[in-house]
């Protein structure tokens, strides 16, 4: 209540202030704070609030140049205006409007015409190119560049030959750029060509015609890769601001995983080099791969996998100092990233900064051990509100994934603590791995004792401890007292019982494994223990004796009644998956292989057919409306209930109430018309008597192997259709044709198949039009 009143008292500004103490990423808070602030128009106010957004944000273009807007209406303030140029363009900015800024302030404080201004103006000019020139939307700057330069005035002939070499220079650069105005850059360098000398400039725009068609091609694509990324910088209007533009924390919706997708085909694109600069280029072009990255770091701040990306390509053209300073940027906007903090661990291992790795991983399980807090505290709210039986109340919260109702906000919120505690863990154990490989196993015991004593990290840091002693001294008595000393406090875990039971089992410690097994089991229900069972009859099954074998069966009878005793029977003669009862007696495989085939086919020829010959299927492409039903329904057969793996085991097992195959090729015949039955949505295909007499005379597709069996001939196959027609629908059917000649060579023609028995195909005389005697049947 005291809380809500002094809210009440709070001005606008201090609850703006309020709002971004507690969400430093609120960009609306920050949004309508700035706008308050600039309304006041107290310098004072606006340096602070601008200083303390860059500081959130860093190099955010839109927010530096609405900063430095307010020096340059005063030239008073110029010099804090320049000591902003400084500051904002000394780690190089990707926006080309900050560029034009700052060229407009140049030309502004240089009006006069003599040497030193105008040598000023063009170093400036020289710096902004070489620092955006190569942005598609820089295209102006090119053009004044080379209009500055044009319009100096020569006092020699040698001053304007100078002149005219540096104008040759611009537009040759400008032209091989992927330019918004590349175009217009071309024709105006054709004309100052000619102007200058006919016969050099056909010399000169042949040389650069190839470069400058490869330019323009790329300039197209680049359109269509950054048009779905970020809005062309336009220049701005006169004493206009750009719209204040903060990137967001993601929440990985669709969009926002389809919006990296993009990024990274785009990233990507540009590290291919599309422009095809040569080797001695080289410069040029990681100059245009960092600008693109530094765009796309602005953009994409609170994503780690860009981060990771631009340090990756970064280390790779041999900028390692670099590369080291782009992932500790992107830690400081992305503290609780997983990526960049083992990846920056890494580099710094690699030159051996220890210390640093110490300081980085403690502050990374300090940020984590933060969040853990807080999500501790919600879930220790919503349970207590369950314990008071106000399970009606409305959950009110800001996350749209949250269900409202106390009881399901309750269950996900504990499950996301779990899953934050087993990462939790994981940074321990890297930590770990870190500590054993620079410092000894020594180190690596200390960290481990540290993280059995903390009370977020999960049963992962026991096994990994253990485990780590195990296999670094051999010890296998150390690792057993760890295990042991996670049984203390993690005993109701099943997975990590059924990782010591394995362990145990592993170092051939029978008698520990067997007192784990008799004292965990009945501490478990029947469904929680089926894997430590399964794990424990495994072992019996193979290194046990029969007697044993038998036991440990009879005991999982008891347990598991539902389980058939044919089952139980075969898993003792299981090995590495290797389960020739299921494959051979039971006919899983058959099962299995005509349930895969039965995917693929789409009909079958008429049932007459199909008794003469019953592997005579007919393959067809699926209609769209079918594509759309198996992607609604992840495949031809419906969803069930029961899981997959509980399916199969009842389908494999369960022979009670099915009667004995009779063979391979009923079994294969019953799984296809199971499953042409389960594809009740599915149109069925009716196929021409003509058609359907065809396929009931090809033999099975096993009979073409090539090599022992006739195989079709090319060329008869070719004249065969060379010469058919289509059936005549007004002349009377002519005799079937005379049987074949017998083969050449013990070769079949495709002829031989089709004409042999069976009936005759209908007659094939010349086709006489669609209106001749329409009421007859045409095939």
């Amino acid at each position: 209540m005291e809380s809500e009143e002094l809210e009440v008292q709070l001005t606008e500004a201090e609850k703006l202030h309020l709002r971004i103490r507690q969400d430093p990423h609120d960009t609306e808070a920050w949004q309508r704070l700035i706008a308050e602030v600039e309304e006041s128009g107290n310098l004072e106010n606006i340096r602070d609030i601008y200083d303390a957004l860059l500081k959130q944000y860093p190099n955010t273009p839109s927010a530096q140049i609405r900063y430095i807007s307010h020096f340059l209406n005063n030239q008073r303030t110029f010099a804090e205006a320049e000591h902003l140029f400084k500051r904002f363009l000394k780690v190089t900015s990707p926006s080309v409007n900050m560029y034009r800024y700052y060229l407009t302030y140049i030309r502004r404080i240089n009006t006069g015409t003599d040497t030193q201004s105008r040598e000023t103006i063009r170093k400036s000019y020289e710096f902004a190119i070489n620092s955006i020139g190569s942005d598609k939307d820089s295209g102006d700057i090119w053009s004044d560049y080379i209009a500055f330069l044009n319009s100096g005035e020569n006092s020699s002939t040698w001053e304007e030959q100078q002149k005219m070499d540096m104008v040759r220079k611009a537009y040759q650069r400008a032209v091989q750029t992927p330019l918004d105005n590349i175009e217009k850059l071309w024709s105006d360098y054709e004309s100052f060509e000619v102007k200058l000398n006919r016969i050099t400039a056909k010399k000169f725009m042949s040389e650069l015609s190839p470069a400058y068609i490869q330019a323009r091609s790329v300039g197209r694509d680049l359109t269509k890769h950054v048009a779905a990324l970020y809005p062309s910088e336009a220049p701005l209007a006169a004493n206009s601001k750009p719209e204040l533009s903060l990137p967001t924390v993601p929440s990985f919706t669709i969009p926002e995983r389809q919006l990296v997708g993009k990024w990274k085909a785009y990233l990507k694109w540009e590290e291919s080099n599309p422009l095809m600069i040569e080797e001695k280029d080289k410069k040029d072009l990681h100059n245009r791969i960092q600008l693109v990255y530094r765009k796309a770091l602005v953009r994409m701040r609170f994503y780690p996998e860009i981060w990771f990306m631009a340090y990756n390509w970064t280390n790779s053209v041999g900028k390692h100092d670099e590369a080291l300073t782009v992932l500790k940027t992107g830690l400081e906007a992305n503290p609780s990233s997983f990526l960049l903090t083992f990846a920056y661990a890494e580099a710094l291992e690699i030159k051996k900064d220890y210390a640093q790795i110490h300081t980085t991983y403690t502050d990374f399980l300090q940020v984590q051990k933060v969040s853990l807090a807080k999500l501790q505290e919600r879930v220790d709210e919503e349970k207590a509100k369950l314990k008071s039986g106000d399970t009606d109340e409305i959950a009110i919260h800001t996350d749209p994934d949250l269900p409202n109702s106390t009881e399901s906000l309750f269950s996900v919120l504990n499950s996301d603590l779990e899953d934050r505690k087993k990462e939790y863990a994981l940074t321990y154990i890297i930590y770990m791995r870190f500590a054993r490989r620079a410092e000894g196993v020594k180190a690596s015991r200390s960290l481990f004792g540290k993280a059995r004593r903390d009370k977020y990290a999960s049963w992962e840091v026991y096994e990994a401890g253990a485990l780590m002693e195990y296999h670094n001294t051999q010890d296998k008595e150390v690792a057993t007292r760890i295990f042991e000393a996670g049984m203390a406090q993690h005993a109701n875990e099943k997975e990590f019982v059924l990782r010591y039971l394995t362990f145990l089992i592993s170092v051939n410690d029978e008698n520990n494994a067997r007192a784990l097994f008799e004292r965990v089991i009945p501490t478990f229900t029947a469904e929680e223990s089926r894997p430590i069972w399964e794990r424990w009859a495994r072992y019996e099954h193979q290194y046990g004796d029969l007697e044993a074998s038998q036991k440990i069966d009879k005991r999982m009878a008891e347990m598991y009644p539902n389980d058939p005793p044919i089952k139980r029977f075969a898993q003792r003669h299981i090995y590495l998956g290797l389960d020739a009862i299921a494959s051979r007696d039971i006919g899983a495989r058959v099962r299995k292989e005509s349930s895969s085939r039965g995917d693929s086919l789409a009909s079958i020829a008429s049932t007459n057919d199909r008794s003469s010959n019953s592997t005579s299927l007919l393959k067809r492409l699926p209609s769209p409306e079918h594509e759309k039903r198996r992607g609604e329904h992840g495949g031809h057969k419906r969803q069930r209930n029961l899981s997959p793996s509980r399916e199969r085991d009842r389908d494999r097992w369960d022979v009670t109430s099915r009667r004995r195959s009779p063979g391979p090729i009923a079994e294969k015949e019953r799984s296809f018309r199971r499953n042409e039955k389960e594809r009740d949505e599915e149109k069925t295909v009716t196929l021409p008597q003509a058609l359907s007499w065809f396929i009931g005379q090809l033999p099975a597709p096993s009979v073409f192997d090539g090599k022992y069996r006739p195989v079709f001939r090319t060329d008869d196959l070719i004249n065969l259709f060379k010469n058919a027609v289509i059936p005549s629908t007004t002349k009377p059917r002519s005799p079937p044709p005379p049987p074949p000649p017998p083969p050449r060579s013990g070769f079949l023609t495709f002829s031989d198949y089709v004409y042999s028995g069976g009936r005759p195909p209908p007659d094939y005389s010349p086709y006489q039009g669609p209106t001749a005697n329409p009421a007859r049947r045409r095939y």
